[in-house]
């Protein structure tokens, strides 16, 4: 398979320790401080949850498929994710939520998957989960086929795109009449931050360390 070196790298980057905070794009004081918590507060019970961040090879490049969420949905309406959800008690743990939500969200056969690791379990606290990205090749190109009850619409990105410094922008938000620093991906006209960003973020930074996009 032509792929192979690249997903030989892939796995072990993602084998290796995190990165550090400040590698990530997160929600930030004026300060620069962090402004999320990564882990639950000790008197919250959250909901386990897991994401699928698919590679399939496309144009010589490897690309990402990402949805804007849905009005219907109960959170984070209208918003750039992953297809992911709570991990059911039948679910073979976060590896088989994922893979069940991306064929539930995007119509992808999990059979066509290969598992190659995970990124760091993060909180997410809008919404009460504590989510585990999976990461997945599909040996080939596939034509996404949405559930419109929870995803508006899919988009790809080329892997490439989120090593462009261009694509990495900044902004000043006030949330609860907090001021704070929103960084995000600026990708096909959409703004992708909070979750979907820092866990974006932390695979650029992992796959940095292998030597990618030098």
């Amino acid at each position: 398979m032509p792929w192979n070196e690249d997903i030989n790298r892939i796995r072990q980057a993602l084998a290796g320790p995190p990165p550090s905070h400040d590698e990530l794009l997160i929600l930030r004081r004026l300060d620069g401080t962090p402004l999320r918590p990564f882990t639950p507060p000790p008197d919250v019970t959250p909901r386990r949850s897991a994401a699928l961040l698919l590679l399939f090879p496309h144009d010589n490049d490897l690309y990402i498929p990402l949805t804007v969420r849905s009005s219907r949905v109960t959170t984070h309406r209208g918003e750039v994710s992953l297809p992911g959800g709570g991990i059911d008690p039948d679910d073979n743990g976060a590896v088989g939520a994922a893979l069940r939500e991306a064929h539930e969200e995007i119509g992808v056969d999990p059979t066509d998957i290969e598992v190659l690791g995970a990124l760091t379990t993060f909180y997410i606290p809008p919404s009460n989960n504590y989510l585990t990205p999976i990461v997945g090749f599909h040996t080939a190109g596939f034509v996404p086929n949405h559930d419109p009850e929870e995803v508006e619409l899919v988009f790809t990105v080329p892997l490439s795109s989120l090593f462009n410094p261009a694509t990495i922008r900044e902004e000043i938000w006030e949330r609860n009449g907090i001021p704070m620093r929103v960084p995000f991906f600026a990708l096909n006209g959409y703004k992708v931050w909070g979750a979907t960003a820092l866990l974006l973020s932390e695979f650029v930074a992992r796959l940095r360390r292998a030597g990618w996009g030098r």
